[in-house]
């Protein structure tokens, strides 16, 4: 590699890491007042014996995967372990639904067998307008669950779908890697307000 490809590739990573920096910056003063509603929405569900559902689609998935693993095992102390599932890892479930039925659907059948009135649906999209989140979100709702939605951008759909006491949590920011980076650190805010409440 020469060195104008390698101060090329330099530049390019500074300003990734520059965006990032700026993205959670602004994030950082719109977001906390919301951040706060969600912990606490999550927090007195969790204390009243309801679990908490998640999905979203491909980096989002593994998103949901990550909350829900952070609640059952732990976040950065030892606690109880805390009742979650990630509505995106059984493949069985996933494809059955997906090839008899549609992919648009693939959620929200799951929030209609496991979903119950006080559960916590946190749906991830950074578009706003993923079909299946959108699907499992107006489960949730005729589930009588609150919803916390993850997105991006203008919010899309789903920003206009939620309803009094749901939390949507708008990344103010365009580019899918941003909002993406930005929605892994809101939930490690979820996880560690979560623990604040339920520890000191």
């Amino acid at each position: 590699m020469n060195m104008d490809t390698k101060n090329k590739l330099g530049q390019r990573i500074q300003n990734h890491f520059e965006d990032s920096i700026a993205t959670k910056q602004k994030a950082a003063e719109v977001l906390p007042s919301k951040i706060i509603d969600a912990i606490n929405l999550m927090y007195l569900a969790l204390m009243s014996g309801k679990k908490i559902l998640a999905c979203g689609n491909g980096g989002s998935a593994a998103d949901a995967q990550h909350f829900a693993a952070e609640l059952v095992g732990r976040f950065e102390r030892e606690r109880r372990e805390l009742p979650a599932i990630a509505l995106t890892t059984d493949s069985s479930i996933l494809t059955a639904i997906g090839n008899d039925y549609s992919y648009d659907v693939i959620f929200s059948k799951q929030v209609n067998a496991l979903g119950q009135t006080g559960d916590i649906l946190l749906g991830i999209s950074t578009s706003g307008n993923s079909k299946n989140v959108i699907a499992a979100i107006e489960s949730a709702h005729a589930k009588g669950m609150k919803v916390v939605a993850f997105t991006g951008k203008d919010g899309g759909k789903i920003g206009a779908l939620l309803k009094d006491g749901d939390v949507h949590l708008c990344v103010p920011a365009n580019r899918t890697a941003r909002i993406q980076e930005t929605h892994l650190l809101l939930l490690h805010c979820l996880c560690d307000g979560i623990d604040h409440l339920m520890l000191d």
